[in-house]
């Protein structure tokens, strides 16, 4: 199972994901926000499941900072938005395959492993 994780690794979800997928001995591959920016690509098909009230961290400190918690933007705003300040996504991103999480999806990713999903 290859799986890739983006977020950075102070954040304590991000974490937990890699460690989950490492135990399970998942080919993970780590995609740190705070060395390399998403691909507009990768975050439109994250944009494109769950959309923009999902995918923003209106509650996150950089999404209060940037003063965007009250904000209302369409998906296509909030995907350059977050191409430029990636801390304002729940996190972490995760794909494996055609499927998606954000957030910590512990339940979602054990239907991963097992083949389930």
């Amino acid at each position: 199972m290859e799986v890739q994780i983006f977020g950075v690794k102070n954040n304590p979800d991000v974490r937990k994901a890699l460690r989950f997928f490492k135990e399970r001995r998942a080919n993970v591959h780590f995609m740190d926000f705070k060395q390399r920016s998403p691909s507009r690509g990768e975050l439109k098909r994250f944009f494109e499941k769950f959309g923009e009230e999902q995918l923003i961290d209106r509650d996150g400190k950089r999404c209060k900072a940037l003063g965007l918690h009250t904000a209302y933007y369409g998906d296509q705003r909030w995907l350059e938005i977050a191409c430029d300040e990636p801390m304002v996504l729940t996190l972490p991103l995760v794909r494996c395959g055609n499927q998606l999480s954000i957030g910590l999806a512990e339940e979602a990713w054990t239907d991963w492993a097992t083949g389930i999903g």
